[in-house]
């Protein structure tokens, strides 16, 4: 960018904002290192997590049960391992340790800890809460620096397109940096984009956290972490590509065009690439802002159905919903309206997941305990040595304890769910990263809505709008144009009916014409085949040999196909 541009933005006054080159720097690894190294760094905090976990356990251990031989050895080995690693982290509660040193491994891994911290279905509530301290505002990128990457992006020079971008970040998160801007035409935008590096340095840090996860696989199962990490991986990546989020936002848009209501940012296309993200910007309040309370009665009542209509279409109507709700992401419009914003990460529920998460959610604001726990198990998916009775009987007792006690306003609907869902991995049974996110959505409806308006019956309006979805889904119109999807089959099958009966009453006339035959013809063969592949088959169960198991499979196979031939 010319100097002539630098000095026609600086024109613009704008908040004084310490510097912070030196300190972006050192907090983040831009890619300009190498796997190895990169390796190595984890590797030397995954030995010093190991190190002070099993520290933290021998301390929490009983007086007399640290004093026999073997803890005594193992505290010697501890002591002498601990020399290797930073003692005052160390000495620190095991879920501490972990989160500092997610921080130290830097923006990736705050990353993979912001959403471990969510993951309460398998993981201990008092690493879970600790992880909700993580750093949520990041080192932002420099200012110039800011600018050079907009320009590569736009290929033109930055004051072509804005008139001015203001030099104080909105926001600084692990992937992205957003600035508010000014197109020429006078209207304030707001400016996303992808941090320098970021993209290589997701890539790499992905191909050591799946290693890793599939080394402590074998070691804590329970915890599933082959599973998190991929699944963390996967959305990651997603959100380091602005398009996507760009498309979120124009599916969303388009998904709620008949609600004007519920408000999502419109685009600049013709700004945008996969690195930058040029979008309306929504001038309002968060609701936590002290100015929502000032709001009469009868918005904020409003607000609240607005923004349960739109969380509960979003999961239940279109299986396509915001994966990142909390009530930053969430504005009140003039109006009042509701807004979403910080579309880059998103869930989906197939077909046939939204619909047994639709019955399973009217389940229990109906009170039907038994139902919602069968189609809660319907949607989990059964580990080795799982136990789905015990599973059942587990959060039928959870939702009738809700039942009593949520009309005392002692029991959040969506930490019923979640209680629910964290039944599952005692059992054996695991659900999708989709299910937790929709569980964040569901308790951030709640928290806000209790901002708004304390006391609110939270069951009553959703039982509502699900209603409403139910209906629309078993509607005439939703019937019949379910059926016309399938129309191409059944009249391909129409089509093909005349031929296939006429096929088979030629095959039956060539039958009963055919000259009587012994009928246990070829039933010692048959019978002997059985036996053989039935014996191949238990062999092959038992680990027996192979050469037999092999030889018994083919005569059971391949003798009842010859005497048919």
């Amino acid at each position: 960018m010319s100097e002539a541009g630098r000095s026609r933005f600086a024109a613009v006054p704008d908040p004084p904002r310490p510097d912070v080159d030196r300190e972006y720097d050192r907090f983040v690894d831009t890619g300009k290192h190498g796997i190895v190294r990169r390796f190595l760094a984890t590797a030397r905090h995954v030995w010093g997590l190991s190190v002070g976990g099993l520290d933290a356990w021998l301390r929490g251990l009983p007086e007399r049960e640290r004093r026999r031989p073997l803890r005594l050895v193992l505290r010697v080995v501890v002591w002498l391992a601990g020399l290797t690693v930073d003692r005052k982290l160390r000495r620190e509660p095991f879920p501490v340790q972990f989160r500092k040193r997610l921080e130290r491994l830097g923006p990736t891994y705050i990353k993979l800890g912001q959403i471990l911290s969510i993951r309460e279905d398998l993981l201990p509530r008092s690493i879970t809460d600790e992880l909700k301290n993580l750093l949520d505002h990041l080192p932002a990128v420099p200012y110039d620096q800011f600018l050079d990457l907009i320009q590569k992006e736009l290929r033109v020079p930055v004051d072509e397109v804005f008139s001015h971008v203001s030099s104080t970040p909105l926001g600084s998160a692990s992937i992205g940096q957003i600035h508010l801007a000014t197109l020429h035409g006078g209207e304030q935008v707001v400016v996303k984009a992808v941090k320098p590096g970021i993209r290589e340095t997701l890539r790499r840090d992905a191909l050591l956290l799946k290693g890793l996860g599939g080394i402590l696989q074998l070691i804590v199962p329970r915890f599933q972490p082959r599973r998190v990490i991929r699944e963390f991986c996967d959305y990651t990546l997603r959100e380091a590509d602005l398009a996507r989020e760009a498309d979120n936002a124009e599916t969303f848009a388009s998904a709620f065009r008949d609600q004007p209501d519920v408000v999502f940012p419109r685009i600049h296309r013709e700004h945008s690439t996969d690195r930058l993200l040029v979008m309306e910007f929504l001038d309002g309040i968060k609701p936590t802002d002290p100015r929502a309370q000032m709001l009469s009665q009868a918005d904020r009542e409003r607000l609240i159905g607005l923004g349960a209509e739109a969380i509960l279409s979003m999961l239940y109507r279109d299986g396509f919903f915001h994966a990142d709700l909390h009530p930053a992401n969430l504005l009140i419009l003039p109006g009042p309206k509701c807004g979403f914003i910080d579309l880059g990460m998103v869930g989906r529920f197939g077909t046939d997941l939204k619909r047994a998460l639709l019955y399973y959610y009217f389940c229990l604001i109906l009170g039907d305990s038994e139902n919602a726990a069968h189609y809660l198990a319907l949607i989990a998916e059964a580990g080795p040595g799982a136990d789905p009775v015990a599973f059942r009987r587990d959060v039928e007792d959870i939702c009738r304890r809700w039942s009593h006690r949520a009309r005392f306003g002692q029991f959040s609907l969506g930490k019923l769910v979640l209680e629910s869902v964290s039944r599952g991995a005692a059992h054996g049974m695991y659900f999708p990263v989709e299910m937790v996110l929709m569980v964040k959505a569901i308790v951030t409806y709640e928290g806000v809505g209790q901002i708004l308006m304390p006391g609110f019956d939270v069951a009553a309006l959703s039982k509502r709008h699900v209603q409403r979805i139910l209906l629309q889904r078993f509607g005439p119109l939703r019937i019949a144009e379910e059926s016309l999807t399938a129309l191409p089959e059944i009249v391909d099958a129409l089509a093909k009916a005349p031929r296939l009966i006429t096929e088979g009453l030629r095959m039956l006339e060539e039958t009963t014409k055919r000259p009587a035959s012994n009928p246990f013809a070829g039933m010692r063969a048959t019978l002997f085949g059985g036996f053989c592949l039935v014996s191949g088959a238990i062999l092959a169960a038992f680990d027996g040999p192979w050469f037999l198991t092999a030889a018994l499979l083919a005569v059971g196979i391949l003798l009842p196909l010859r005497r048919g031939s």
